[in-house]
């Protein structure tokens, strides 16, 4: 079982829902570097958890303990290893699904892939708890990049249905990027969160969960990161938006509406600005070919509803292979949207740096 990725910015995360900690060992922070710490604390605080009603309950400081890879404030270009603790557990929330999974989780897979050995308390290491670890690697990831002009943001484009505003493919920048990470609730258009906040609220009245799709963008990109054919940036940066728990779709730029166009919408034309080529629109979404094209770098995620819910669903026994009914308790965010905005941002910071 692999939970490492990378080659020149290498991360590997350790840990489970429910164990005593979390965490991430980190090779490839160059030496030199003086992390913000506090920057990084205020990260993890996006997507940490019992923020609110539309969050679980379960309340986690997630404050991350450095134990390797920084001397009085810089790195040293040793490996970075941080840890954060599982501080609010209630494993025996699960004790009664151990042989029941659950629709829409890994419960079954994980079973028989692992011979029936898999931690099932709160998901394992399949939860999206895992996801922290991921934002401090992210956060550290974004440093790096910001130091040379790089800058990531995201926010919520889709949720239950309601829209936001998309990004300006070709004139969002890095302070628009840095005004959406300072909301309590990351959107373009104020006025649509309280039509998703309601939405939330409604469904978490009904038993049930919605999703949604984010929106991620790169700043500042030079021309030339990524490769052709398997390392190109799209396969990398979707190799790790798929590491983030409840993702099922990805598309760049025009993505799927693209399918719907002539090649003579779709194309984008060529151009010099302020004695540099580039492009008058930007369907392709900063990319061509696998490699960066110097235009903001646009991705959107679809994330699925959240699979624990309140409604009586349908399982087998995984013993006695009998249908049974079950209703999951427990804390569990009625949508994780929100909470994932964040996620992705760290996915593309982490991705970007293994194409450099």
């Amino acid at each position: 079982m692999s939970c490492s990725f990378g080659s020149k910015f290498k991360i590997t995360v350790f840990g489970q829902s429910h164990s005593d900690c979390i965490g991430v060992v980190i090779d490839g922070v160059p030496a030199g570097l003086h992390p913000d710490l506090d920057a990084i604390s205020a990260f993890l605080r996006r997507r940490a958890p019992g923020k609110g009603a539309h969050t679980t309950a379960r309340k986690e400081t997630d404050a991350p303990q450095i134990l390797s890879g920084i001397v009085d404030g810089v790195t040293c270009g040793a490996p970075l290893c941080a840890v954060i603790q599982n501080e609010n557990r209630r494993s025996g929330d699960y004790d009664a699904l151990k042989n029941l999974p659950r629709p829409g989780h890994a419960d079954f897979t994980a079973f028989e892939k692992f011979d029936g050995y898999a931690d099932t308390r709160g998901g394992g290491n399949f939860s999206g708890r895992m996801t922290a670890p991921l934002c401090f690697a992210g956060a550290i990831a974004k440093q790096i990049l910001a130091e040379s002009g790089i800058t990531i943001g995201a926010h919520i484009s889709r949720l239950a249905k309601i829209d936001d505003a998309p990004f300006d493919p070709i004139g969002i920048d890095a302070k628009t990027l840095k005004q959406i990470a300072e909301k309590d609730f990351p959107v373009l258009r104020d006025d649509v969160k309280d039509a998703m906040l309601a939405a939330i609220a409604a469904a978490k009245e009904d038993g049930d969960s919605v999703g949604g799709v984010i929106e991620c963008a790169a700043v500042g990109l030079p021309v030339g990161w990524g490769e052709p054919i398997f390392d190109g940036a799209e396969s990398i940066i979707s190799h790790l938006v798929f590491g983030i728990p409840a993702v099922k779709g990805i598309e760049f730029g025009s993505g799927f509406a693209g399918a719907d166009l002539r090649g003579s919408e779709n194309n984008d034309a060529f151009t010099v600005k302020n004695g540099e080529i580039t492009t008058k629109t930007n369907c392709h979404g900063g990319i061509l070919g696998g490699i960066t094209s110097g235009q903001p770098l646009i991705f959107r995620a679809a994330i699925k509803p959240t699979p624990s819910i309140a409604k009586a669903q349908t399982t087998v026994h995984l013993q006695t292979l009998q249908e049974e009914t079950i209703t999951i308790g427990g804390r569990h965010d009625p949508c994780i949207v929100p909470r994932a905005v964040p996620c992705m941002e760290a996915a593309m910071a982490i991705a970007l740096l293994n194409l450099d």
